[in-house]
């Protein structure tokens, strides 16, 4: 089969190239539209790199036709051959698409009605005429589907999008959660910014505040229902982490495939590069095809059909994902079933480098129940690539631009900015780049988008090769920290690019400076007053007149000398002063004594405190682990340390509120250490005693002191 013409230019330069099987032939999709999907319709997307690499997706849509989706097949077959088997594949069906695919289109995806039977195509427009409804779910996973303009396709639980001509009205039900209409804005404002080009007008109404051009075409409201429960987020996570290894062959004349192992993980010499591979993850609606790069050629070019009916014979959903990945193009998702994955670059031991098996051990495991355990993502391992001790560049995000940072100043952050952290090292002969970007706590949404946009851009000019890691203020992972050799990871209040100027520093300033499990050192401004203190900690204080280093009874030796760094930083040598033995001049300089937390548990912990979110607003109470800080007072929080919390949110309701309170109550009844009658403590937002806020770091009482509906404003505003 010939070439298709559309797929001449296909990898060219950098970015995303979408088509559309329209009787089966190809059909560009305009940029603008990149993320509209009609459901009636099937897709090839196309993601290149600057390294380069790339990404081919095959999208479908619930009522695609089979002849379509066997063309879709047929031209992503045709554009992995043509480009010499070096991408990636993927399938894609209409609500369960892979991370990987959702991550391209930054405001979520969008289900349009119809496809090119029905004479729907993809163009932007401007009609006055147009009458749209769509309804926007999810809380990580943002899809908008169109559904029927009518009153039934309501609920109270979500935000829906009602485009009457230019007016763009976003819709919030009056039990959605701000962060289902904070996404909701940024679908709506894609609407008018690139179908629209421009020229709509984005209106918010709250349910109940209909304006008559609204109630013209829908009618009057009636009572609605509350939200529905999201389907995706009910599905048995059972066996969601078990795979099985299979061998596919031609060898006798036709595909057959044998099991190498029944259970992960597995080790990565059971791979031959001769041969082509199954990973079977039915029981998260996922296969991985592995094509080894010296694999039969008819072998390599089946893999779509093979896993095709692989799926069909284990009965598996029609919707499952498939993955076809070339040898040394392994995705994370794949790896994580083996054991100690090693990259071809990478080493077993010195100057011995790793090669795949050349013989596949084709060995039958038998399942053993008794080795089965829970997943748990709290103890998940901190990477370091090396001692830190490569080259760094700072930058400060300002004006939508980064600025270069004082490299005398290396190691201090204001909890008001972004910056871009550029570490470069050696690995396996060749020079690596890490790119690090810091979040502050209290930094504006213009500098948190502008942030992202230059990570993008810097990774860029760097050919793409650049790994980028994220990092919100109190998260630094310890390879970040350790690039600041032995000082501490110092955060002042404030922030640099305010929109008049430079925040001063206070006359009077209190420091909380604290040594995590990982060995991580961080110096946090807080609030200088008694009640930050800590008692398992150190705190540098400087008054107008005075310097002190405060230290806790269970401060480290390693505390104090940071103490001594940061003391340094504000001025000069401090004094010591022990806790329990302050001067008059120290409590006069926190204005007065006040309770602190004094309960030494944090030093004699003999696991990690863990930290859980729980929230029922899709229908169905679900608890997910969060990293150690609270950023939304939506819903409710359980604290699992020595003691045991329920930390209730403003917004939290009674389902909520009771829920989490026997899931805690059955977490200790369960914990094989015998914890069944530990007390539980349920405390409310605003109102957190010392021995619940000494667990954070640094614990900001004015974390929420921003409307949501403010939130929104500044947002639409931009």
């Amino acid at each position: 089969m010939a070439l298709h013409k559309e797929f001449a230019a296909a990898g060219k330069k950098p970015g995303l190239q979408v088509w559309r099987i329209e009787k089966m032939d190809l059909a560009p999709v305009p940029p603008e539209l990149h993320g509209d999907f009609f459901t009636g319709d099937s897709y090839i997307v196309l993601n290149t790199t600057r390294a380069p690499s790339y990404n081919i997706h095959s999208w479908f849509g619930e009522e695609a036709s089979q002849d379509e989706k066997g063309c879709a097949a047929i031209f992503m077959t045709q554009l992995d051959t043509h480009m010499k088997g070096a991408p990636i594949q993927f399938s894609e069906y209409q609500n369960n698409e892979s991370l990987t695919f959702l991550g391209y289109f930054k405001s979520g995806i969008k289900y349009k009605k119809g496809g090119v039977a029905s004479g729907f195509k993809h163009v932007v427009t401007n009609d006055a005429n147009i009458q749209r409804l769509l309804h926007v779910k999810g809380r990580r996973i943002i899809r908008a589907t169109e559904v029927p303009m009518t009153w039934d396709s309501f609920n109270k639980g979500d935000c829906f999008i009602i485009e009457l001509g230019k007016l763009i009205y976003h819709w919030s039900g009056s039990e959605c959660n701000f962060f289902e209409r904070l996404k909701t804005t940024e679908i709506a404002i894609a609407i008018r910014d690139n179908e629209r080009q421009g020229r709509g007008e984005l209106k918010m109404i709250d349910e109940g505040s209909e304006p008559q051009d609204v109630i013209e075409v829908l009618g009057p409201k009636p009572d609605l229902p509350s939200g529905s429960s999201d389907s995706d987020l009910q599905t048995d996570t059972r066996n969601k982490n078990q795979a099985s290894l299979y061998l596919i062959s031609n060898a006798g004349g036709s595909m057959t495939s044998t099991m190498v192992a029944d259970k992960n993980p597995f080790k990565q010499a059971m791979l031959s590069n001769s041969e082509c591979y199954i990973v079977d993850n039915g029981g998260d609606k996922k296969i991985f095809v592995w094509k080894g790069s010296a694999a039969n050629q008819d072998e390599r070019n089946a893999a779509l059909t093979t896993a095709n009916l692989f799926i069909k014979d284990k009965n598996y959903s029609p919707t499952t994902q498939i993955q076809i990945l070339p040898a040394g193009g392994e995705t994370t998702l794949f790896k994580q079933f083996f054991f100690n994955w090693l990259d071809k670059e990478e080493t077993t031991g010195p100057s011995k480098a790793y090669t795949i098996g050349s013989i596949a051990k084709v060995k039958q495991i038998p399942f053993d129940a008794s080795k089965l355990h829970s997943d748990d993502s709290m103890a998940a391992q901190h990477g370091m690539v090396d001692d830190g001790s490569g080259k760094v560049k700072i930058w400060r995000v300002e004006g939508g631009d980064k600025v270069p940072v004082d490299p005398s100043t290396y190691g201090q952050f204001y909890g008001g900015d972004c910056y871009l952290v550029l570490y470069s090292y050696n690995s396996g002969g060749r020079e690596k780049h890490i790119i690090y970007t810091w979040q502050g706590k209290k930094c504006t949404k213009d500098e948190l988008a502008a942030s992202a946009f230059l990570t993008v851009r810097l990774d860029d000019s760097m050919g793409g090769a650049a790994t980028q890691i994220r990092v919100t203020q109190g998260q630094e992972p310890p390879h970040l920290v350790s690039v600041f050799k032995a000082n501490p990871l110092v955060v002042h209040l404030g922030g640099t690019s305010r929109e008049s100027g430079e925040s001063k520093p206070g006359s009077t300033r209190l420091f909380h400076i604290r040594r995590s499990s990982t060995k991580a050192t961080r110096a946090v401004e807080v609030v200088p007053t008694a009640s930050s203190l800590n008692t398992n900690d150190v705190f540098v204080l400087k008054s107008p007149s005075s310097l002190f280093t405060w230290v806790g009874k269970g401060a480290t030796p390693e505390e104090k000398v940071a103490a001594q760094y940061v003391a340094g930083l504000l001025g000069g040598a401090a004094t010591e002063v022990e806790e329990s033995k302050e001067p008059a001049g120290f409590w006069t300089a926190l204005g007065g004594k006040k309770d602190y937390q004094t309960s030494v548990a944090l030093q004699k912990a003999v696991k990690p405190p863990r930290l859980f979110g729980c929230s029922n607003k899709t229908g169905t109470l679900i608890v997910s682990s969060l990293s150690f800080c609270i950023n939304a007072p939506k819903d409710v929080g359980c604290l699992l340390c020595v003691d045991v919390y329920v930390w209730v949110g403003s917004d939290a309701n009674e389902t909520e509120k009771t829920g989490s309170l026997n899931i805690a109550e059955q977490y200790l009844n369960k914990d094989p250490s015998g914890r069944r009658g530990v007390p539980i403590a349920t405390i409310k937002l605003g109102n957190e005693p010392p021995s619940f806020t000494g667990w954070f770091h640094a614990w900001d009482p004015d974390m929420w002191g921003k409307d949501d509906a403010q939130r929104l404003q500044d947002l639409i505003s931009k």
